[in-house]
């Protein structure tokens, strides 16, 4: 029902150490996150591709990716859909030895160079979806039975001390736990599983992160300006009339304004005014305001005090 969306903070992370001096302090740092989110994406779409493949013999609708808002925002890995019950499944993808302490509540990670690392207990984050997931079905008016799972992307991944009382799985294992659960009680009827599906389709809210700059208290002057060049990656296109030239692999880009501007959002600042523009894709007053015009920007203020701002919930960013 849901494919997995892309990950806006990957993208501005990604963006952001591009335009970074390959010397500021923070590059690694930005690289270290960025490799931690690939690890993460790379093990949801292990799970994904299992799920995919397997066959079950009764109805079912899988979301990938779900995030929605009950009494706050939340956000699943996947969410599997039968008429008797649903699964939430947290997914991990890390290396080396793992230990799920109980008090207090933490994963310790012991990395093969001897590293050893911390990190909040999925177990709490998993305990934390269903209650928030059964609120949000509670005010819905259905009421069926949500189990939970923790998924090791990879059999290498060694559990040293699992948790006492949550079902650790690997990819594999996930299609006989399903087929295991019970399926007693009231259904829910044709009609119902399928708005319940729609509802959760409608109720999606793509997760929208700071800037980098915000994030990690990068000043914007360390970003580095110009119009990248979707062909070849390289900043500092040449603007000619109505198209963008790259002097390094040759390509002309008519709309390689949009993509910078979707990194603008995503690394430097949530909003941006003409004057941001003319400095950033350095280009003259006029045009910089037919690209603020040409692009389905929202704007607050007025003549020498507006800004654009994206909503990137009807314009996603590609």
């Amino acid at each position: 029902m849901k494919e997995r969306s892309d990950s806006l903070t990957l993208k501005g992370l990604i963006a952001a150490q591009s335009r970074l001096s390959p010397t500021h302090p923070m590059v690694s740092t930005l690289a270290l996150k960025q490799s931690i989110i690939e690890a993460g994406i790379g093990g949801e779409q292990r799970v994904a591709e299992v799920l995919q493949k397997y066959r079950f013999p009764f109805k079912n609708n899988i979301f990938h990716d779900l995030s929605l808002s009950s009494d706050t925002y939340f956000q699943m890995d996947h969410f599997f859909k039968t008429p008797y019950f649903g699964i939430i499944f947290e997914t991990k993808n890390m290396a080396g030895s793992l230990e799920f302490r109980d008090n207090p509540p933490q994963l310790i990670q012991k990395r093969e160079d001897g590293q050893i690392k911390y990190y909040e207990s999925p177990v709490v984050q998993l305990e934390r979806n269903m209650e928030l997931m059964s609120a949000w079905l509670s005010q819905r008016n259905i009421d069926f039975p949500l189990y939970g799972a923790i998924v090791l992307a990879y059999p290498k991944q060694h559990v040293e001390i699992p948790p006492p009382n949550t079902k650790i799985l690997f990819p594999n294992l996930i299609p006989p736990f399903i087929k295991s659960l019970p399926q007693q009680g009231e259904r829910l009827d044709t009609s119902t599983f399928n708005k319940l599906s729609g509802d959760l389709l409608r109720s999606h809210q793509t997760y929208i992160p700071k800037p980098v700059c915000e994030s990690y208290q990068i000043p914007e002057g360390a970003i580095q300006p110009g119009v990248r060049c979707v062909a070849c990656g390289n900043i500092g296109m040449i603007k000619l009339p109505r198209t963008w030239h790259c002097p390094s692999c040759k390509v002309n880009d008519h709309l390689a304004h949009q993509a910078t501007l979707d990194e603008w959002f995503l690394v430097v600042k949530r909003t941006i005014t003409n004057r941001e523009c003319r400095e950033f894709f350095g280009v003259d007053i006029h045009t910089a305001t037919r690209i603020l015009q040409s692009l389905p920007l929202q704007t607050k203020g007025t003549f020498r005090n507006r800004s654009y701002f994206m909503d990137f919930k009807k314009y996603p960013i590609k």
